[in-house]
């Protein structure tokens, strides 16, 4: 199987494994028991802590441990919503946010926050201009991702966060595709919240983190003990946010490396390849800079599920847009914002590649698919008539 869908998970990293088989035999404890073993376990808790921050460029920040990027984002909307109900009402969230900021931000708007949504262009980026005109004296927060998961669109989220800081707004940016890919500096981008994920730079799924700056004061989504600052209670998972930090050593490592102009340039093989190969073909965010391996593109007349089994079958792992989306009718909401067509939104597929992509396997991409895109419109074809 040759897996090209490292958006929606990445394998498991040696490191990520090799450490949290140590943790899970040697640092057993509660993080939050007064004994040997649960300082042990905190002491696991608090290096990986501050490994994050020191990644985002802010030691002096805040990180809060969850169970992954969705909780990350959701803790910061409600966080930031029901903590500052006397000063607004407000919410600013981009069109093309993973469901879990749009799903939270709808959420909001139940409980009488109003949410306005931040429009994009063709190729995926939000209009700055319309930003600047949303901004009311009662918006409290604005939440834009760093980069899309569907068409790696990578956001100026330094001139965001301008915006926010001139206007007095709180600046959120959904990090999870982002980090430990490429540069994300918290103080830089202006970012008084990130959300970050595990699984997706090859750490364990089910831990991921949200960034504070330093003095933000949030409201708890989950109430209990006075874990993570009292900001998320319950027993810290100290197996897997000591490989979330493993993971993270590694991804930077390979930064340094130069391992994301490998990636980038195995992307970059794959898309001229396919636009050599494959008649009428669209790749989905052109023009601006995208994650190093992220390539979105629409096979027109063709179905997207239908070919994702036809890949499938073939030994190809891809994927017809966002994970937490599969199964759904639903066409893409990032695509459908772009603008593009229902019909080549529908025979949109995205290619996603990570650290343990290779050439042969890109090699093998690009004499397996051409022929499978060929039979499925020729079926496509066969059918209407």
């Amino acid at each position: 199987m040759i897996y090209l869908d490292y958006n929606a998970t990445s394998p498991l990293r040696p490191e990520a494994r090799q450490r949290m088989l140590h943790l899970l035999e040697e640092a057993f404890g509660n993080a939050s028991s007064l004994h040997q073993k649960g300082r042990q376990a905190r002491a696991v808790v608090e290096e990986a802590r501050a490994r994050l921050l020191a990644a985002l460029g802010d030691p002096r920040g805040q990180i809060v441990f969850t169970s992954g990027g969705t909780e990350a984002d959701n803790l910061a909307l409600k966080g930031v919503a029901r903590a500052n109900r006397q000063k607004g009402d407000h919410l600013i969230v981009s069109s093309v946010e993973h469901h879990a900021v749009l799903h939270a931000a709808q959420s909001l708007a139940e409980e009488g926050i109003r949410v306005t949504l931040l429009p994009v262009d063709h190729r995926g980026l939000v209009d700055l201009q319309f930003l600047q005109g949303a901004i009311t004296p009662k918006t409290v927060l604005i939440s834009v991702m760093h980069a899309n998961n569907e068409v790696g669109a990578v956001q100026p989220i330094e001139a965001i966060g301008r915006i926010a800081r001139e206007r007095g707004v709180l600046f959120h940016t959904d990090g999870v595709q982002s980090f430990g890919k490429l540069p994300l500096d918290a103080r830089e981008a202006g970012a008084d919240l990130v959300s970050l994920s595990a699984h997706k730079i090859g750490g364990p799924k089910g831990v991921g983190a949200l960034y504070l700056r330093q003095g933000l004061r949030i409201a708890p989504l989950i109430h209990g003990g006075p874990h993570e600052h009292s900001l998320r209670a319950g027993t810290e998972n100290v197996a897997g946010i000591g490989g979330m930090q493993a993971a993270l050593e590694a991804a930077l490592d390979e930064r340094r490396d130069g391992a994301a102009g490998r990636v980038e340039g195995l992307r970059n093989r794959l898309e001229e390849g396919l636009k050599e190969r494959v008649p009428d073909l669209l790749v989905n965010g052109q023009g601006v800079p995208r994650l190093p391996g992220t390539l979105n593109a629409s096979f027109r007349g063709c179905h997207g599920e239908t070919l994702l089994m036809a890949f499938d079958l073939a030994g190809i792992a891809v994927s017809t847009g966002s994970a937490c989306s599969s199964g759904s009718t639903e066409q893409s909401h990032v695509l459908a914002a772009m603008g593009l067509e229902a019909s080549s939104i529908e025979g949109s597929i995205r290619f996603s590649l990570g650290w343990g992509t290779t050439g042969e396997e890109i090699g093998e991409c690009l004499e397996r698919i051409p022929p499978i895109v060929e039979r499925v419109r020729r079926a496509a074809v066969s059918r209407e008539g």
